[in-house]
């Protein structure tokens, strides 16, 4: 929670700054309130832990009274929480939690729905680096909530070479090669990945036999196939590249053992969710 602490900060700052004198200006500085937090559409939610320290900041004497927990469903009307406090502090801190809890609450639910449609294979769905910047950990974290996998959490926990790195390093088994000695002598007991664009590579990657997980990047659903026969079980295997909810059932028919979507964190719809402020008497 050290790191949310530092995020609450600067978040804080960028939104209060001086203060928020809309809230300063019209109501008492002693004026108690409840604020409801009610879900206007269904979904999963993501991002509950969130709540208390948000409005702890602003109110050491916040009450935060959770109805739902990270991963449940909601529907149109459903009390997610209930919050006791400083009427200001709840204005205040209202934007800050939810723009988090909405947007961690649409990708859970996006991938929610992704993970329903690949159910019955053995397919695991993974994001990718395709993050906000600095909203990385809520929004990986707003994945596994909604039943997906993570993958690498940034450059340092994973080689992953991909076009550029091959073409950079003068092909594939240079790029590999270089890869291994390269982990050697740091001692960095991470994982290699190595993406393929055909066939061809595929089995160039097979022969060497270093990487632990191969890329399939933009491979026909019978390319897929051909692809999964051929590694038999030697590495992972991991689909990317044009997936959407139309073909993700497909691709996972053909026996891959990941998925891998930036959909699911660039491209998700935030979760409608309201708050509701009575000032009490």
């Amino acid at each position: 929670m050290q790191d949310f602490q530092l995020f609450l900060k600067y978040a804080i700052e960028e939104d209060i700054a001086s203060g928020d004198h809309t809230s300063l200006a019209c109501i008492p500085s002693n004026k108690k309130g409840t604020a409801q937090l009610l879900a206007k559409e269904q979904g999963i939610i993501a991002g509950m832990e969130y709540l208390s320290p948000i409005f702890l900041h602003l109110d050491s004497e916040a009450i935060v009274t959770p109805n739902k927990k990270d991963g449940e469903e909601v529907k149109p009307g459903d009390l997610i929480a209930t919050i006791k406090g400083n009427g200001i502090a709840l204005l205040s801190g209202e934007r800050l939690a939810l723009n988090l809890m909405q947007r961690m609450s649409g990708i859970a639910s996006y991938t929610n729905y992704l993970q329903t449609l690949i159910q019955p294979h053995k397919a695991k769905l993974l994001d990718t680096r395709k993050t906000s910047p600095l909203l990385r950990k809520f929004e990986k974290e707003a994945v596994k909530i909604g039943g997906g996998t993570n993958h690498r959490f940034g450059l340092y926990d994973m080689v992953l070479i991909k076009e550029n790195h091959i073409d950079l390093a003068g092909g594939v088994k240079n790029a590999l090669e270089q890869s291994k000695a390269y982990l050697e002598e740091k001692s960095l007991p991470i994982k290699i990945e190595i993406e393929t664009r055909n066939l061809d590579e595929l089995k160039e990657v097979l022969s060497i036999g270093i990487a632990h997980r191969v890329m399939l990047d933009n491979f026909s659903i019978k390319d897929l196939e051909t692809a999964v026969a051929m590694v038999n079980g030697k590495m992972e295997t991991e689909a990317s590249g044009g997936i959407n909810e139309k073909t993700i059932a497909q691709v996972a028919a053909t026996g891959v053992d990941y998925i891998s979507s930036g959909a699911i964190t660039h491209s998700v719809k935030s979760l409608d969710i309201s708050m509701l402020i009575n000032l009490n008497d």
